[in-house]
């Protein structure tokens, strides 16, 4: 398990996707934030010891029933709380401040007009272009505060009380569309938590290899590398940490990108000089696979073949205690935790059997995809791989809709390498965060050289995201778009239509399944 640093910023979660968006912005900043529940009591963040807390935005009314709450001790443990938004509005209203529906909703950029001396908003100039969104507004703040800004919707639209270290906002800060917001939200984390930008690349480096020093000791370890930057990163840590202990398993499980089996013994092997056991396992998954429709069947079967496959060969290996993911934050949030329903389960976290013999070391458990690149940057990784976009540890198991064959695979196969090729001649690449192709096992008619033809489709899916919590659909140039689809069906055999997707996340997911 990855340490977390002594200075940290706990974020309680009030829904929607918030907590996730703070928690990034706090972490570049470069102190380290973390979320919790919003049920989480005063004794236990105690305990945790955080330099500050945030309380996160949602889409609940403060006033009516069953809606979010929180422990009202956190409020006297002398630990500097910043509200925001809904956070702001809990606050007010949990210690004697008021909240109503005034009427004046706001949603979008509003001016922010600011009192002198105040802690948030120091050194900034007295008007300030913010992003609102709220129908309910702090008419009155508690006692003890003073209202340090107001907007022409919100008479209280920031507000503090000194003595107790408490702040609010009913802004977000966390958007880019409040042009001060990191400046803000750095006020009180240098201000009010007295914290110090010390979470770097360096010391995520440092740390990682400290604990994972202490956690593996003298043992041997292995890790499952897929060849996507999650993996090799971790490796790369590990293998830093612990050297020749570590030996890294890289399963071929058929469910690959074209030529990826290729890259990863190429670099690992001749560049890195990690020991490398390459496993041809494709016939046992394809086997294990067969019939299967289900996309949550399809990832617990994958998850529990890639340990079955581990133990193998640790077997052979003899006395191997422990086994590297390469997991990451947002993959524990989704795949359900204690704050967070389950979203879909990914194959290193929720795949992951019970019965399972060996002790899990996931040093990137802590980190976002953008921490996780510098990570692997500073530590001399290729570019072709810290750059790689995402790819599902199921594979193309989850982007064939409906059962996996190996004639299905090919064919996704071949139409997801012509997607790469024309969106990274197009100079896309590196600002997409995903683009893929998908196979839905339906057919439709068309025309081909006159004949007709009764053939699959090809489903093209390209996002832009800065964690993958949320995705917006990018929209490709119709060039683009025009060259995929020619080529597609022209070299693609038993294709014959191209559509494209234009779902965000949410509601959709980026995946498919």
């Amino acid at each position: 398990m990855a340490k977390k640093p002594d200075q940290k910023i706990l974020v309680i979660d009030f829904g929607a996707q918030y907590a996730q968006l703070i928690t990034r912005r706090i972490r570049e900043c470069k102190v380290y934030s973390e979320i919790v529940p919003h049920t989480i009591k005063a004794a236990e963040i105690k305990t945790l010891k955080p330099s500050g807390i945030i309380l996160s935005g949602g889409p609940a009314s403060v006033y009516l029933e069953n809606t979010p709450t929180v422990d009202t001790d956190i409020f006297k443990l002398g630990i500097p709380i910043l509200g925001i938004c809904y956070g702001m509005q809990l606050m007010a209203h949990l210690i004697g401040g008021k909240v109503t529906k005034t009427g004046q909703n706001e949603y979008g950029k509003t001016t922010l007009t600011i009192n002198k001396n105040n802690y948030l908003f120091k050194h900034l100039s007295p008007k300030q272009t913010v992003w609102m969104s709220h129908q309910d507004s702090v008419v009155k703040a508690p006692p003890g505060f003073k209202k340090t800004a107001l907007t022409p919707g919100a008479p209280v639209a920031a507000m503090e009380n000194r003595t107790d270290k408490l702040y609010g906002v009913q802004f977000h800060p966390e958007v880019n569309h409040t042009e001060k917001g990191l400046d803000i939200l750095k006020n009180f984390l240098y201000e009010a938590c007295n914290c110090l930008p010390s979470w770097t690349t360096v010391s995520m480096i440092e740390e990682a290899i400290i604990a994972i020093q202490k956690e593996v000791g003298k043992n041997k370890i292995i890790c499952g590398l897929s060849g996507g930057v999650d993996s090799a990163v971790a490796a790369l840590l590990v293998h830093k940490a612990v050297g020749d202990q570590l030996t890294c398993v890289f399963v071929d499980h058929g469910l690959l990108r074209k030529g990826e089996a290729e890259q990863v013994e190429a670099t690992f092997r001749q560049h890195f000089h990690i020991n490398l056991i390459h496993v041809n396992a494709k016939k046992r998954f394809l086997s294990k696979l067969d019939g299967v429709t289900d996309p949550e069947k399809k990832r617990v079967i994958i998850g529990e073949e890639f340990i079955r496959v581990f133990e193998a060969e640790a077997e052979r290996m003899e006395n191997v205690d422990f086994l590297v993911q390469g997991t990451l934050y947002p993959d524990v949030i989704e795949s359900g935790t204690k704050d967070a329903a389950r979203i879909k389960t990914h194959h290193n976290v929720g795949g992951i059997p019970l019965d399972i013999h060996f002790s899990l070391v996931e040093p990137l458990r802590l980190l976002f995809k953008d921490e996780v690149r510098v990570v692997g940057e500073e530590l001399g990784l290729p570019e072709e791989i810290v750059w790689r976009q995402p790819f599902p540890g199921p594979g193309l198991a989850v982007r064939i809709i409906g059962e996996i064959t190996e004639a299905r695979l090919e064919i996704l196969r071949e139409a997801d390498a012509i997607v790469t090729e024309e969106i990274k001649r197009a100079g896309l690449y590196r600002e997409i965060w995903q683009s893929f192709a998908v196979l839905p096992t339906i057919k439709s008619v068309g025309v081909k050289g006159d004949k007709r033809s009764y053939a699959y489709p090809i489903a093209i899916r390209a996002v832009t995201s800065e964690d993958a919590m949320t995705a917006d659909w990018v929209r490709l140039p119709y060039e683009v778009l025009e060259k995929l689809s020619a080529r597609i069906i022209n070299e693609v055999p038993n294709v014959n239509r191209v559509v494209y997707d234009i779902s965000t996340k949410p509601p959709s997911t980026i995946e498919w399944e």
